[in-house]
Parts: structure tokens; C-alpha cells; sequence
């Protein structure tokens, strides 16, 4: 039996495969060409990871969530292209590589963000469940990365930008723009594999505190990290004026948060018994990250 670790790498590997194949080929186009650099410029897939491991452990067979972990994926790829742009967060890096748009420039970079959104549906349409797993299922990314989910996120990012905030409200807007989209991954899991309504809920309260989690991390880190190691411009929230719940709270106060979080993700597990071991194993590791 793989351990953890192996276990990841597989999974991702089944994973970018898999994108190599759904992704449009680069001479087709210079959006085509930006639409695979972004995508195929390392990540950590962890979203399409929770895809594949909840539909394991609901029972199901992981083939039938590789069509919606890609899926969520390009979704994720595309949110990642317009943050960078000039009018958002205007970072000229991402993951050790130049933005999309400092690649191929803002309009084809807008555009392949524009075609990841566009791909990640027409993907699910066509990835082979019954009717109603794919309703639910375009239901359910639609909410996630739409005007009261991740977008919904990024209004309140931008409106925070220069004033005080509360804690609280930083929990929320976090949720919003990067834990929704986490809690998505993880029921589509719970949906290829036909899972139960309790399930599918314990799967999202796991991934709504890992998701959190994994927010406050990456905010403990644009204070705390080095550039050469995050791959992105550390301290960029700063000079962006932007709030963020370290910011708020501290930072001691926010490596709280984050253990507390992890702790709730776990207790979620409960009704998946002894099978969760994998996803233990991941809550720690993204509260441990540098990077």
C-alpha cells in the first residue's frame, strides 16, 4: 500500500495527465499557448486531489472524478490569471514563472482565463455521469466560483483594500474567495461517487476549515516568506494595501486560528472511520506549508 506521500504524487500525476489530454493543443492559438502555460505551470493541485479522494472514499471509482478534478482545476487556473492582471492584484509572478499576462500580454491573458471558465463546464457536461450527477455538479462549481462564491470573494477583497476590517469579515471574505472553491473539490467527490447527503456535508465542512486554513497560510506567509521559495512576490499585500486576517489579528494569533481550523477539519472525518488517514495527512501538511 503507498504511503501518503506516494499517494499525492500519484494522484497528481493521474491529474496532470489528464489536463495534458483535456487542454487544447498550443498552436491552435496564442490563448491556447496562455491557457496551458497557466495551467501547467506546477500548482499543487490540492483541489483536484480532494476531487479524487473523496469520491475513493465515498466508494467510487476515481476515474469517474478525473473529468470534474480537472475541472475544478482549470476553474481554479483561471481565477489565478486574473488575479495577477494589472486592475487586481498586479503581480508580475506566479510560482516562480512570469504572470500570464506578462507572458502573453493582458488581453490574451483575460481571454485564456475567459476559456479555462468556459472549458471547466463544457467538461462536465461531457464527463460521463448520470444527467443528474452532472446537474448537480455544474450546480454545484457554478456556486462555488460564481458572484456569491469565490467572485463573491474577490469584491470583498478589493472593498477591503485600505480600510480597517474585522477579523470576522476577513474570515468571511476568505471563505468565500478561496474556501468555496475548496469545498467544491470536495463534494464533486462526494458526487461522482453517488455519496450520501451526510457525507457530502462532512466532506465540506472538512474542506470549508481546510480552505480557511489554507488562506490564513498563505497571508502568514506573504508577512513571513521569501520570494525564492513562494514563487510569488512575498509582502505584496502590504504594498497593495490590502487586509487580510494576519494583518487584522497578527500573526501569533493567526498560526492559532489555523491550528484550530485543522483541528475542526479532522473531527469532520468522523463518519468516514478509519479510511481518512490520506486527508489527516493533508490537513497537516497544508497548516505546515512554506510555500
Amino acid at each position: 500500500m503507498p504511503n501518503n506521500a506516494e499517494k499525492m504524487n500519484k494522484y497528481v500525476e493521474t491529474i496532470n495527465t489528464a489536463l495534458d489530454d483535456l487542454l487544447p493543443e498550443s498552436d491552435k492559438s496564442i490563448v491556447c499557448r496562455a491557457m496551458r502555460y497557466s495551467v501547467e505551470n506546477g500548482g499543487k493541485r490540492i483541489r483536484p486531489v480532494l476531487t479524487l479522494e473523496f469520491c475513493r472514499l465515498c466508494g467510487g471509482k476515481t476515474e469517474d472524478a478525473v473529468p470534474l478534478a480537472c475541472a475544478v482545476e482549470m476553474i481554479h487556473a483561471y481565477s489565478l490569471i486574473h488575479d495577477d492582471l494589472p486592475c487586481m492584484d498586479d503581480d508580475d509572478l506566479r510560482r516562480g514563472k512570469p504572470s500570464c499576462h506578462i507572458e502573453f500580454g493582458e488581453a490574451n491573458a483575460l481571454l485564456a482565463g475567459d476559456a479555462l471558465l468556459t472549458l471547466a463546464f463544457e467538461i462536465i457536461f461531457r464527463s460521463g455521469l448520470e444527467p443528474a450527477g452532472i446537474v448537480e455538479a455544474g450546480t454545484e462549481l457554478a456556486d462555488a466560483a460564481g458572484w456569491d462564491g469565490m467572485i463573491g470573494g474577490q469584491v470583498m477583497d478589493l472593498e477591503n483594500e485600505g480600510t480597517p476590517v474585522s477579523p470576522e469579515k476577513m474570515l468571511a471574505t476568505d471563505h468565500k474567495k478561496t474556501g468555496r472553491l475548496i469545498m467544491a473539490a470536495a463534494v464533486l467527490g462526494c458526487i461522482a461517487a453517488g455519496a450520501s447527503k451526510d457525507k457530502k456535508d462532512a466532506a465540506a465542512l472538512y474542506a470549508r476549515n481546510i480552505g480557511l486554513a489554507f488562506q490564513l497560510v498563505d497571508d502568514i506567509l506573504d508577512i513571513t516568506g521569501d520570494t525564492a521559495v513562494l514563487g510569488k512576490p512575498a509582502g505584496s499585500d502590504n504594498e497593495n494595501n490590502k487586509a487580510t486576517y494576519a494583518s487584522s489579528v497578527g500573526l501569533k494569533a493567526s498560526q492559532t486560528k489555523v491550528e484550530e481550523l485543522n483541528m475542526e477539519a479532522k473531527s469532520a472525518l468522523g463518519i468516514f472511520g478509519g479510511e481518512s488517514g490520506f486527508l489527516l495527512y493533508l490537513a497537516d501538511i497544508l497548516a505546515k506549508r512554506n510555500k
